[in-house]
């Protein structure tokens, strides 16, 4: 198990780190004046940074296609090549049409990042071994967060040197981290445990051996077709995992890029915005890795994930009703930082990790992370500048989708406890047995045998 640890977590929790940082820089940077430098007017801002998710949702599925064609370290190194490029592009735009085709062609790049990992990691480990390296990779996102408000506070102190703003040496700086690391990805990323090199002839077969065990065979080697993977959205579980991801996008991303302008509205200097924005995400870790931790331990995700949603859905009530105090509303935000960040990964293994073989998990994790995506879109425009300070209208959208997010989760809930209970009274063996061998393949966890986990 460590050798697996230390081959296939810190490569894609790096990459996702860096990934998570270019796509949310532009929040740091517009703190730093790039708005008022690049002449943005109205909500052009905001379109900035809608226009990433528009690739970003559309590619997310054929790239864990792509995954599997040309391999995860051939096709993720790349992607991760690509965005870093672009993100030092961005740091040399000069008007709000290069600041949005850099977003654009950002968003097609980052696309395979997120899904791929997932997928990836997902077909390494057993359900209840999963939880602690999900919420592990996911929680890149609040190291991110942290990092990103130090390099943001280091790069003042640049502000200008060879005639670029501080906002540009922090894209341009970023990117060629980012640029370079995935030079190095490339020999660290882990192939899928039938193709890694790593893992000796022994070692891969009672890997297979054991996970075949716990969710059925993967089926690695079989090629699938478009009508195989259009076939997987017959399955509601497939619908409502997107629907409890999307719930909790809402606020995640309106927290990611505009707690700076919440902070902003307390009073406090660009500098100490930037150093303010970190304790929240470093609180939202070590939350994410408690519950990560709990749920693996006690075999079960439903009631943690309601837990954290109702810990976030408090901080946003704080925001909506409390303007007078600077330290409740900053209080706050760690709540609506932790309790969402630390969802989101108990969501995305649960509904991942029920999903069987290469065909549904694959299809299932590509169109949960693209669907939830939808919810980025939305949260791009729910804080508006006219609606400052207090940014009511952004707050309460964040605590109704959070409550979507819930209500979701719920019914995704009762219906595999539904679905288990026909499993194990056999109402399940007729319709299985008739199945092709072929068509039992692509079925995976739709086998009598394969129990959801809650």
């Amino acid at each position: 198990m460590r050798k697996l640890d230390l081959r296939i977590v810190p490569a894609i929790c790096i990459l996702y780190l860096l990934a998570f940082l270019e796509r949310t820089n532009i929040s740091n940077a517009n703190v730093y004046g790039m708005g008022k430098d690049l002449k943005l007017k109205g909500n052009q801002y905001n379109t900035a940074l809608t226009v990433f998710f528009v690739p970003y949702i559309l590619f997310e599925v054929p790239s864990n296609i792509l995954l599997k064609k040309f391999t995860p370290h051939v096709w993720l190194s790349f992607c991760m090549f690509i965005f870093g490029i672009i993100c030092i592009a961005q740091g040399f735009v000069k008007s709000f049409g290069g600041l949005v085709a850099t977003r654009f062609i950002m968003g097609a790049a980052e696309s395979g990042a997120f899904p791929g990992c997932f997928y990836l990691l997902a077909m390494f480990y057993r359900r209840e071994e999963a939880q602690k390296r999900y919420s592990f990779f996911f929680s890149s996102t609040c190291l991110a967060g942290a990092f990103g408000g130090l390099i943001a506070a280091g790069v003042s102190h640049i502000d200008g040197k060879l005639g670029i703003a501080a906002w540009s040496w922090l894209f341009i700086i970023e990117g060629a981290v980012c640029a370079f690391v995935a030079i190095i990805m490339f020999f660290f990323i882990a192939d899928f445990p039938e193709d890694a090199k790593f893992l000796t002839d022994n070692e891969r077969a009672f890997l297979q051996a054991k996970l075949a065990l716990d969710s059925g065979d993967s089926y690695h080697e079989r090629k699938y077709t478009i009508r195989d993977v259009l076939g997987c959205f017959k399955d509601w579980k497939i619908w409502f995992g997107g629907f409890m991801y999307f719930g909790l996008i809402v606020p995640a991303y309106g927290y990611a890029y505009f707690a700076n302008a919440i902070l902003v509205s307390l009073k406090y200097t660009p500098l100490q915005v930037q150093y303010h924005s970190i304790p929240p995400w470093v609180v939202a870790f070590a939350l994410a890795m408690i519950t990560a931790t709990i749920s693996d331990r006690i075999r079960h995700r439903y009631l943690l994930t309601l837990a954290c949603s109702l810990l976030s859905s408090v901080g946003f009530i704080i925001l909506l009703s409390v303007h007078g105090s600077v330290h409740a509303r900053y209080g706050a935000c760690f709540l609506v930082a932790a309790g969402t960040y630390s969802a989101m990964p108990l969501i995305v293994c649960w509904t991942a990790m029920n999903f069987a073989g290469h065909l549904r998990r694959g299809v299932g994790t590509g169109w949960q992370v693209g669907f939830g995506n939808i919810g980025g879109i939305i949260a791009t425009f729910t804080f508006l500048s006219t609606d400052a300070p207090y940014y009511t209208k952004g707050i309460a959208i964040g605590l109704g989708f959070t409550v979507f997010s819930m209500a979701s989760c719920l019914t995704y809930f009762l219906g595999i406890h539904y679905e288990n209970k026909q499993k194990r009274s056999g109402a399940r063996d007729a319709a299985w047995n008739a199945l092709t061998p072929d068509e039992q393949a692509k079925a995976g966890d739709f086998n009598p045998e394969v129990i959801y986990q809650y």
